[in-house]
């Protein structure tokens, strides 16, 4: 049977063994790419890197990833080319907190005006905007505005009026506190001031007060704060612990999101934003009237991408997908889906789907060949494994990056994961390999880009017989996309003109354990393998 014309083939990359510093990998080659449409986004669907700051790349040698360590590293994340396949292909970078803090994680921030020195200072931040901007890769910071740390002026000065007796003092009321009738005990979640009576809000940690956002001068100065980073050329936020702003009311934080991101749209029209609503989709759906969330029931171990993955029914996850996009379009027509598979707050993928299963790769086709704006963790793409383990600490999951080329960056503070689990073949290994996970991710990033309606089409799942084989049409300014995924170990057959679907007679490229034919209408789909057909 005659093998149809694969128009995005890459085949082989190759890596020249040549001098290799931590500041710029050895030189590669990408070949197979000549013909590709490759139109840089101007749009906000893009695939983002999330970066857990302090254990990403060093710059100085002092153990601690930093801001000039994430320059050192855009040519691994995105070379300005997106035609060149020399780069991973990432079109926007989300970086964990980088405020002042007392911790490793910076989730408890003490100035939200200052870079912490760990991780360089504001020139350094503004030098990695030009750079991200240069090179057509859009920057969003981690804004945890819901609590602070203890050390912070503001709560320093709460503590201290409420320790005195001023309720006229400017920041008595700054954070949320209650002081409960004589006799009766402060709910969960909160801890006395002193032996004031009076308690103040920290439902993460002690060490985490909350501030109160019935005081309009604490909401004018968290939106200073935005609009200080926006004016620094900050292209958005991801809005950490976005469902605590007023607990167990859903509806009072979603209207503040909504206060919020008005005033910075009208800052900005353009401006990224994606909420932490760790929930159900039902109460998700409450904040889309605001902002984009992440969405939860599709990650982690027993996320629908990972049960579908695993030899799963590809027809239910794509109904999911459809069912998803019409909810948040009825509540705001420019919302998206933003899918991932883990991130800094859970166990890493690899470690419950596997590389050697395939069931990786296959994870990473359905979430990265759809809708939307999806959110790879960094070291993702090398098969990286962390979890929390007996010692229930999520430094584990924060592990430093597996560059493998003498980068100084070291584990985060508590760490106990045992290294004898970690995947072995670093960044430097991967990028001479055509066969590793990172060549795989950069392929598919490859075919992502170069099939924009992908991400931004109008969705339509289709449901068909086989429940393991399966896939949706997307249409976007005249331009249709077939994407179709067989989850099995074994080949499966597809009549395409019996579907309705014979205009899609181009397999414009597939990806995955197998290969994949097209022949006459009929698709020949391999085991753990994705397709792209264009009409």
């Amino acid at each position: 049977m005659r093998k149809s014309s694969v128009i995005l083939y890459i085949l082989l990359i190759s890596v020249l063994l040549s001098a290799f510093a931590p500041a710029a990998f050895a030189e590669e080659k990408a070949l197979g790419t000549a013909g590709m449409d490759f139109t840089a986004p101007d749009d906000n669907y893009r695939v983002f890197y999330e970066i857990f700051t302090g254990s990403f790349s060093d710059s100085d040698g002092d153990g601690i990833g930093d801001l000039r360590g994430v320059m050192q590293r855009m040519d691994y994340l995105n070379d300005g080319d997106p035609a060149s396949g020399l780069s991973l292909g990432i079109e926007g970078i989300w970086l964990t907190p980088i405020f002042a803090s007392p911790s490793y994680h910076k989730y408890d921030v003490t100035d939200f005006y200052a870079v912490d020195e760990q991780f360089g200072t504001l020139e350094d931040l503004q030098a990695l905007i030009e750079l991200c901007h240069e090179r057509g890769v859009k920057l969003i910071l981690d804004l945890p505005i819901n609590h602070t740390a203890t050390n912070c002026e503001w709560f320093v000065k709460f503590k201290n009026a409420h320790l005195t007796g001023n309720d006229r003092h400017a920041y008595y009321d700054f954070y949320s506190f209650v002081r409960p009738a004589e006799g009766e005990k402060a709910p969960a979640g909160y801890r006395e001031i002193g032996s004031t009576g009076d308690f103040y809000e920290c439902n993460f940690d002690a060490s985490m007060p909350e501030l109160n956002y019935d005081n309009d001068a604490v909401r004018e100065e968290l939106l200073n704060v935005a609009k200080f980073y926006l004016d620094l050329g900050v292209d958005g936020f991801r809005f950490d612990a976005a469902k605590y702003i007023y607990f167990g009311d859903n509806r009072q934080s979603a209207d503040f999101w909504v206060w919020y991101l008005d005033a910075l749209r009208a800052i900005k029209p353009d401006v990224y934003t994606v909420a932490e609503v760790w929930d159900s989709d039902g109460v998700t759906d409450t904040y889309y009237s605001a902002t984009n969330c992440f969405d939860f029931t599709t990650s982690q171990t027993n996320g629908l991408i990972a049960a579908t993955a695993q030899h799963g029914n590809v027809n239910a996850y794509t109904a999911y997908v459809q069912d998803y996009l019409d909810r948040v379009h009825a509540i705001r027509a420019d919302a998206m889906i933003v899918p991932f598979i883990a991130n800094h707050d859970t166990d890493r993928a690899a470690g419950y789907l596997t590389v050697a299963s395939g069931n990786m790769k296959v994870a990473a086709n359905l979430y990265l060949l759809s809708s939307g704006s999806p959110f790879i963790y960094y070291g993702e793409e090398l098969g990286m494994r962390g979890s929390r383990g007996a010692a229930n600490t999520d430094a584990n999951r924060r592990l430093a990056m597996l560059w493998g080329d003498g980068d100084t960056v070291r584990d985060p503070v508590g760490t106990t994961y045992d290294p004898a689990k970690q995947v072995q073949d670093t960044a430097y290994d991967q990028m001479q390999s055509a066969g590793s996970l990172y060549s795989y991710y950069k392929k598919l990033l490859l075919i992502r880009a170069s099939h924009p309606a992908i991400a931004r089409g109008d969705y339509t799942a289709l449901s068909l017989s086989d429940t393991k084989l399966g896939g949706f049409v997307s249409a976007w300014q005249g331009e249709r996309v077939l994407v179709l995924h067989n989850t099995t170990l074994s080949s499966a057959k597809l009549d395409l003109n019996a579907l309705g679907l014979g205009d899609f007679t181009t397999l414009s490229a597939y990806i995955g354990m197998e290969e994949a034919d097209l022949s006459d209408g009929i698709l020949y789909l391999g085991g753990q393998t994705s397709a792209v057909l264009v009409p």
